[in-house]
């Protein structure tokens, strides 16, 4: 199988769990109450398009038309689904964890991109983030950083309260690439 590129990989991997059961419930007739419910929390999540796409490639279509104005990240794991239901071989593990190291520099790249007036970058940055703060946590920390870091808070110290080792070294890599974006 073919490997997918780094930010890609990486988009699979953060919603590794909704893919496998998007998957598998939508292919059994025991886990309809459960796929119902998983794809309403996804609209009410602010998932709309990407449930509408996953609708159609349940019923059964799998050219690249369900898939068609949805923005990168859910036609990744629009894509993900269909490979999936074709071959659960391909499905990700579920229980896989985002690489910290590959996060930092597309983190970076988006809240440098939106510290610089790049609407798309502001809008997508904001989603993660109160999609990060809906997870609570250790994401929940992550994603109360992000307006502060777009707004050019550096400064570590402020930037670590509350979170975890994993956590507090991701913002460090983050600061880290947004120092070389910043220098060029």
């Amino acid at each position: 199988m073919p490997t997918l590129p780094e930010k890609q990989q990486q988009i699979i991997t953060m919603h590794a769990a909704f893919i496998n059961q998007v998957v598998t419930f939508s292919q059994s007739e025991q886990h309809q109450k459960e796929y119902q419910t998983l794809l309403r929390t996804a609209e009410e999540n602010g998932w709309s398009s990407l449930v509408d796409a996953i609708r159609q490639i349940t019923a059964g279509q799998r050219d690249m038309s369900a898939i068609k104005g949805l923005d990168e990240e859910d036609q990744v794991i629009a894509e993900a689904i269909m490979r999936g239901i074709q071959n659960p071989a391909t499905l990700p593990d579920p229980n896989a964890k985002p690489e910290a190291t590959l996060a930092a520099p597309g983190l970076a790249g988006m809240i440098h991109a939106a510290a610089h007036g790049n609407v798309e970058a502001l809008t997508l940055i904001s989603n993660m983030a109160e999609q990060m703060s809906k997870v609570g946590g250790p994401m929940g920390h992550l994603a109360a950083i992000i307006r502060p870091l777009i707004n050019g808070e550096r400064d570590p110290d402020k930037l670590r309260r509350g979170m975890d080792t994993q956590t507090e070294q991701l913002m460090l890599n983050i600061l880290e690439e947004l120092g070389k974006l910043e220098h060029h």
